[in-house]
C-alpha cells in the first residue's frame, strides 16, 4: 500500500468523528515532538535506543495539552484541526496560552443563542443567576439579587469550602495564591489547584468550541477572550478541582498527580457530557436537543429580515426580482 493510500484511509469523515460529549477529556504531552506520519498523528520521544513513536487518537480527544519542551509540525496541526481537537499550550509554572481550533462544519445554532442572551442585560443576568444556582443549588440566589450580591455569596461559600477541606486534611492554614513568578515556592495545594484548573479550562474550552460558541462572550467574567470558558469552568471547581487539590497536600509532584487524578475524575463523573449539557441549559433552559453536540453538517441558510431563513446554494438572480416592484434591471 502506498503512502498516499494510507493517508486517505486514515483521514476521517464527519460521520466517523465522535460527538464532543463522547470524546476522551485531554492528553498531556511534555518534551516530545508531535508529527504527522502516513497513518495519523504521533508523538516522537528520544530514547537511548533511538526514536520511539506513540500514536495519538486525535479524533477521539477533546483537547491536547502541549507542555514545556513540546513541538508540533504544521501537517500534524492540520490533521488535529480536521478532527476538531483543541490545542492548549501550557507553560511552566501554570502560565497558559490557549490556541483554539474550531471545526468548519459547526453551525451557529448555539452561538446565536449565546449572543442573544449576552447582548441584553436582563437575559445576561438570568444566565449568570443560573450559573450560580448550578454551583450552589436552585433557589440559592435570592429574588432580585444583583451580581455584586451573588459575587459576595460566592466568596463566602468558597472560603467556607476551603476551611472545611483544610480541617478534613489536618491543614492549619491555607491561602489561595497564584504567582507564576514564584511558582517553586508555592505550597502543594496551590500548585495542584493551578494545574488542575489549567486542565479544566482546556477541556471546557474544547467543549465551548465544539458547540460553536464564543469563548470570549462571558456572562460573569468579562474583558478576556476566555471569559465564557472561565464562567463554565467555575461550575465544577468546588466539586472537582478544589477537593482534588487539598487531597494532594502531601504530594511530592502535585501538578503531575493533579493531571492524572483529574483524568480519572472526568471519566468517573462523566464530566465532559455534563459540560456540554450544562452549556446548553445555561443558554436555552427550554432546549431538549439531543444532537447539539454532534459534529454534523447542517444546511447553511441565508438571512432575510422579512422572509426568515432562506435556502443557500440557490441562484436568486431571476426569480427574486419579482419580489421587488421598484427593481429595474438594465443591461448595457
Amino acid at each position: 500500500m502506498t503512502g498516499t493510500a494510507r493517508r486517505r484511509l486514515a483521514a476521517p469523515t464527519l460521520a466517523m468523528l465522535p460527538r464532543i460529549a463522547d470524546s476522551l477529556s485531554f492528553l498531556y504531552a511534555e518534551a516530545v515532538r508531535i508529527v504527522q506520519d502516513d497513518t495519523g498523528v504521533c508523538a516522537q520521544v528520544e530514547s537511548p535506543k533511538g526514536v520511539d513513536r506513540v500514536n495519538l487518537p486525535t479524533a477521539a480527544l477533546a483537547c491536547i495539552l502541549l507542555g514545556p519542551g513540546t513541538s508540533i509540525t504544521q501537517p500534524a496541526m492540520a490533521t488535529i484541526a480536521r478532527h476538531g481537537t483543541s490545542l492548549v499550550c501550557v507553560g511552566a509554572g501554570g502560565v497558559r496560552s490557549y490556541a483554539g481550533i474550531m471545526p468548519a462544519s459547526l453551525t451557529t445554532h448555539w452561538l446565536e443563542k449565546q449572543v442573544r442572551a449576552w447582548a441584553d442585560d436582563q437575559t445576561r443576568l438570568q444566565v449568570a443567576i443560573r450559573m450560580y444556582e448550578m454551583r450552589f443549588g436552585v433557589g440559592t440566589a435570592p429574588a432580585g439579587s444583583t451580581l455584586a450580591k451573588l459575587r459576595g455569596l460566592e466568596g463566602q461559600r468558597i472560603k467556607a469550602l476551603y476551611r472545611m477541606l483544610a480541617t478534613k486534611h489536618g491543614i492549619k492554614r491555607f491561602k489561595r495564591n497564584y504567582d507564576p513568578d514564584s511558582w517553586d515556592s508555592q505550597d502543594p495545594i496551590n500548585k495542584a489547584l493551578s494545574g488542575a484548573n489549567s486542565c479544566m479550562y482546556g477541556v471546557v474550552h474544547a467543549a465551548v468550541l465544539a458547540l460553536g460558541c464564543s469563548p470570549a462572550l462571558g456572562f460573569i467574567h468579562n474583558g478576556t477572550q476566555m471569559s465564557f470558558v472561565y464562567d463554565v469552568a467555575d461550575l465544577y471547581k468546588a466539586r472537582v478541582t478544589i477537593p482534588l487539590a487539598f487531597s494532594l497536600h502531601a504530594s511530592a509532584d502535585p501538578e503531575r498527580e493533579a493531571r492524572r487524578r483529574l483524568r480519572e475524575e472526568f471519566r468517573a463523573l462523566k464530566l465532559l457530557p455534563q459540560i456540554v449539557a450544562d452549556i446548553q441549559t445555561l443558554l436555552d433552559p427550554e432546549s431538549t436537543s439531543a444532537t447539539a453536540g454532534d459534529r454534523s453538517v447542517d444546511v447553511v441558510h441565508l438571512w432575510d429580515p422579512h422572509l426568515g431563513p432562506l435556502p443557500a446554494g440557490v441562484n436568486y438572480g431571476v426569480d427574486s426580482f419579482d419580489a421587488y416592484d421598484s427593481f429595474d434591471l438594465q443591461v448595457e
